[in-house]
């Protein structure tokens, strides 16, 4: 069968991805290594999931700034774990003006260098924790739960677009309490609203739990995490929630006068999602045709494609396309309006759909000069491309009636991705894994990804940590995490032989 993409997921999944992205014009490389242009489909998509997950993290009682780029290395100083876990990704800026060199180039005005350098942010936990140690004088101060949507510069060696950018769009919560306890609360809460927004909005099953000691936040004292599985058994990190102790409280100052009038020592957390969840979204719902979007967050979910000839006929045409965009435009699906487009360019008929169907337009219509008199449209379902013979799936259906359905149709799309996602991730986790031959056996086929394997372990920390840790990397294999809600640990650990405490999931990941 001939798909709209030139290489399948079977024959090169890393090669197929590019392709979708190219495709679906959602991203294009920039001329700054690991930079990106998003174009405006992929932005429209990163608008959606953000408006919906603003709206959630507003719905918990947080409120939305705004802080500088630019960070001053003292202020990560301050934090020896945290700076030297992004010691090595750090962008720094040391002067503040070029000069020419009488060469007909520009160089750095050695005049201009900075007394002390700057940092552009990598992650804002130096300087909110700055300006926390202004803002919290008393116990009534408390708690202070904030959000900004920024961007941030990580100097990647080895990028791909959304997956791992030198530069990303993300949103970074920060909060401050009183106890321990609220703090935890804090970090578990955040890690649920995380959960619930990738698997309502995005249709996106992923396993929520606590990371390993060696993979936690520099400078935190927990990190928790959702994980994806990929359509290629790979694991993707989709967010993550930290708890960071007094950690960072101690080395800002972060201090607060308490009922009984002591000064105690605040507790924070900080937790982050970004656009690589765009990358998610591509590799767990897109096919050998582009990508397939989530009604929640498509842009347009309802594309109306009218089959113009340029001659008297195309007025009528366009005006039955305007009049059912405008039924649809004032039907609700999924808790909101739905989103219908004209597609009223010039280009042949058939380019546009191909073009909707790259960019997953969860459902197109045709409109011909035909329906129009019959009084129909013909209905392509993105998520259902084809029928068993493999030929295009187009349904003739009156066009009342697809008004009438459209806002069930939708739904029903959205949770048709979610439940085929999920039993994928159901399918391809292995349980039983229970000495470490059987993992070694599970991942000898390099090039093959079978999925996760859960097993349990001990919880090792220190050299034993870091040996297993080892034995794991010599496999490209990493910890993803100890996932919520599983069965008690029942047998011992497959890398230590001591009493396990928890079972933890093992794969290979993005």
């Amino acid at each position: 069968m001939k798909h709209a993409l030139p290489v399948t997921r079977e024959q090169d999944f890393a090669a197929w991805y590019q392709a979708v992205i190219a495709e679906a014009d959602m991203a294009e490389d920039s001329g700054v290594r690991g930079c990106m242009v998003i174009r405006p489909w992929g932005y429209g998509v990163w608008e959606r999931m953000q408006r919906i997950l603003d709206d959630a993290i507003k719905a918990t009682g947080h409120e939305n700034v705004y802080f500088p780029l630019f960070i001053p290395l003292s202020y990560f100083e301050k934090e020896a774990e945290h700076v030297e876990g992004f010691a090595k990704e750090m962008a720094v800026v040391t002067h503040h003006r070029l000069k020419g060199d009488g060469q007909g180039r520009l160089v750095p005005d050695p005049d201009s260098k900075l007394e002390e350098p700057l940092i552009v942010r990598p992650t804002s936990e130096t300087v909110i924790g700055t300006a926390f140690a202004k803002w919290v004088r008393s116990w009534r101060d408390l708690p202070v739960l904030i959000n900004q949507w920024a961007n941030v510069v990580r100097w990647e060696m080895r990028t791909r677009m959304f997956l791992r950018t030198s530069e990303f769009l993300w949103q970074e919560g920060h909060t401050v309490h009183a106890t321990r306890d609220e703090a935890v609360a804090e970090t578990e809460r955040m890690l649920e609203v995380y959960r619930r927004f990738a698997e309502d909005a995005l249709a996106l099953p992923v396993v929520a739990g606590e990371k390993p000691e060696n993979e936690r936040f520099p400078g935190a004292d927990a990190t928790h995490s959702i994980e994806a599985m990929m359509q290629d058994g790979k694991a993707l990190q989709a967010g993550t929630s930290h708890f960071l102790g007094q950690n960072f409280a101690e080395a800002q100052g972060i201090r607060y006068q308490d009922k009984d009038g002591g000064l105690a020592t605040a507790w924070t957390t900080s937790w982050g999602v970004s656009t690589r969840m765009i990358g998610a979204v591509i590799m767990v719902h897109g096919d050998d045709d582009g990508l397939r979007l989530p009604p929640r967050i498509a842009p347009w979910q309802v594309v109306i494609v009218p089959m113009l000839r340029d001659d008297e006929g195309d007025a009528a045409i366009l005006d039955y396309c305007r009049a059912l965009a405008d039924d649809l435009n004032g039907q609700v699906t999924l808790g909101e309006p739905i989103r219908a487009l004209v597609d009223a360019r010039h280009p042949k008929a058939s380019v546009k759909r191909w073009a909707w169907v790259k960019k997953g337009a969860p459902i197109v219509l045709e409109v011909g000069g035909r329906d129009v008199a019959g009084g129909n449209v013909s209905v392509i379902r993105r998520d259902r491309l084809y029928n068993e013979t493999g030929k295009l799936m187009s349904t003739v259906t009156a066009r009342d009636e697809f008004a009438a359905a459209a806002p069930a149709l939708l739904a029903e799309i959205q949770g048709a991705l979610h439940n085929e996602a999920r039993a994928r991730l159901d399918a391809g986790i292995r349980l039983g894994v229970t000495d470490f031959a059987a993992l070694q056996a599970m991942f000898a086929d390099g090039e093959k990804n079978p999925g996760w394997a859960e097993v349990q372990w001990s919880r090792p920390t220190g050299d034993q940590l870091d040996a297993v840790v080892e034995r794991l990397k010599a496999m490209k294999l990493t910890i993803r995490n100890a996932p919520q809600g599983q069965a008690p640990a029942d047998g011992a650990c497959i890398f230590t032989g001591e009493p396990a405490v928890e079972r933890i999931l093992v794969a290979r990941a993005y």
